[in-house]
């Protein structure tokens, strides 16, 4: 028995009043995508649900192989999913072509892992900047009005105008991010997928670049996929999180609730496993050690799938799919829902939905 998708319950396009609520800038709904051939197929996502509000950061967490960038390529329009639908503003991206398919890609850009290797170490900052201008045109038609956005979207991240002409190899690393950063704001998108941003930087550094897409968040009102492995940097941006594991969503809701409050004992255990400055002993004493390894992808166990390393685990773990438990915010309460996919979740009072 497959494990039940979870839903949110704003989804249904009502507030808490009754009245219709706008529709999402991102929607997934039932996404799958495997990859292989024949009987022996690796599942990257299965049934896989998220929704990105206009202005806000949905942060996406999970221990590498999840599925995590699976997802952002498939919201990037770089692997169509094999079942299942994408929404963006209302419009499944997948149904487009010529000149329709080009202006939806300047709606959605992506700012990569490692400023070094993202980086054309050849091109100048004006050329890396513009590059998206070679096949969008008509956005700054002229080389006057080419130098001044430049100019203008140096300032927006940071940067100076004697940077213009500068090469990657005379930046920081920082900076260079704060290009890519650039690069991905020239065609003006509504949304930006952050493939671990800051991974690469040192800390005071990753401050700084979290403070240039909070800022620009806040002005200019687009919205992020932020991917991380880093649970204090994915709390300090995220309006909303998102868990995976083994290419499912087991737990999403509003972040304060995932992080104080989670339901998924896998959640638990990333955040117990989360590195901290305590050093009274009293949080490696209370890290969750899990047992095992993490499953192939070729063979995911059935009923649910984190119960050969979950500490709750029982014989229904192994039979039965895991059921949506609801925790808190709901259509009536007006809150977005906190929920997980779980026989056993942690904590009191969540009813069964």
């Amino acid at each position: 028995m497959s494990e039940t998708p979870l839903t949110d319950a704003t989804a249904a396009g009502l507030r808490a009043d009754g009245s219709a609520a706008p529709p999402p800038l991102l929607e997934v709904r039932g996404v799958t995508k495997s990859f292989g051939h024949g009987r022996r197929r690796l599942t990257a996502l299965d049934g896989v649900d998220v929704r990105v509000e206009r202005g806000q950061t949905l942060g996406l967490v999970g221990e590498s192989g999840c599925g995590k960038s699976t997802l952002a390529r498939v919201v990037l329009g770089l692997e169509r999913p094999d079942s299942g639908t994408v929404r963006f503003d209302g419009t499944d991206p997948f149904t487009l072509k010529g000149k329709e398919l080009l202006a939806w890609r300047r709606r959605v850009q992506m700012v990569f892992q490692d400023p070094f290797a993202s980086l054309n170490a050849r091109m100048s900052a004006t050329d890396l900047i513009g590059e998206p201008w070679r096949t969008h045109r008509d956005i700054v038609p002229t080389a006057q009005a080419r130098e001044r956005r430049v100019r203008e979207l140096l300032s927006l991240v940071g940067l100076r105008d004697s940077d213009a002409h500068r090469y990657p190899n005379e930046f920081s690393g920082g900076q260079r991010q704060r290009i890519g950063i650039a690069r991905a704001l020239a065609l003006d998108p509504d949304l930006i997928v952050c493939d671990e941003p800051v991974s690469a930087l040192d800390l005071s550094v990753q401050a700084q670049v979290l403070n240039v897409l909070s800022e620009l968040r806040e002005r200019l009102g687009v919205s992020y996929v932020f991917i991380s492995h880093d649970l204090s940097v994915v709390r300090h941006v995220s309006d909303r999180v998102t868990v995976m594991y083994l290419g499912k969503v087991i737990e999403h809701g509003p972040t304060e609730d995932v992080f104080d409050r989670p339901v998924h004992p896998y959640t638990a255990a990333l955040m117990s496993a989360a590195p901290t400055l305590d050093v009274s002993g009293q949080a490696q004493d209370d890290e969750i050690q899990l047992r095992g390894e993490i499953p192939s992808p070729y063979d995911i166990p059935s009923g649910c799938r984190f119960r050969t390393r979950c500490w709750k685990s029982e014989a229904r773990c192994a039979e039965l799919a895991p059921p949506v438990v609801t925790r808190d915010g709901t259509a009536d309460t007006g809150r977005d829902p906190h929920e997980g996919l779980c026989h056993f979740p942690l904590g009191a009072g969540p009813t069964e939905a």
